[in-house]
């Protein structure tokens, strides 16, 4: 019993680490004013019939702070690019050369900011509720194995750090990131 016990806290260990990566791979898609690359991962270029991630096609650098150049390994994928890139929802509108594309990432407005601070509060309070929905799960299994009384409120102990733990690293990670998109 005590195995499952140690297995259960190494299963809520790995699950509370995957909702901060998820967390912050969406904080990597808010736009901060900032040229970020991973903020085209979600664009797809229907090439030759299917969908292709965009990073795929093509070479994408930062230049300057707030510019972003792409660089399609096939010129003749250019229109395609612009077209995909317009129907994100990026909110912005690539400049094209013929040779490449930039994406010029204006700083955000002060109340455009405010609604991003919201959306990574939004984000955050998410990824917490995650991680009580887990330690709530973990709880309850650890109450039903036949455990003494005093192994049990050690591994309910042990749950309670761990979801401390996360809370405030999900806490670090949301503070640091509204800073980011504050700092203007």
């Amino acid at each position: 019993m005590e195995q499952k016990a140690q297995e259960t806290i190494l299963l809520i260990e790995k699950k509370m680490s995957q909702a901060q990566e998820v967390m912050l791979k969406n904080f990597l898609e808010i736009r901060t004013g900032y040229a970020n690359p991973n903020i085209l991962n979600k664009v797809n270029i229907n090439y030759y019939g299917s969908q292709t991630p965009l990073k795929t096609l093509s070479s994408i650098s930062v230049s300057e702070g707030t510019q972003l150049q792409i660089k399609p390994y096939e010129k003749t994928l250019i229109p395609s690019i612009k077209k995909a890139i317009l129907a994100s929802d990026l909110g912005i509108t690539p400049e094209t050369d013929g040779v490449l594309l930039r994406l010029n990432f204006p700083k955000p407005t002060e109340e455009r900011r405010k609604v991003l601070v919201k959306e990574v509060d939004k984000l955050s309070e998410q990824t917490k509720v995650a991680v009580r929905n887990i330690r709530r799960d973990a709880n309850d299994k650890i109450k039903k194995l036949a455990l003494t009384k005093d192994l049990e409120a050690l591994y309910l102990e042990k749950i309670q750090i761990l979801t401390d733990k996360n809370m405030k690293m999900i806490e670090k990670e949301a503070n640091n990131k509204n800073k980011e998109l504050l700092k203007f």
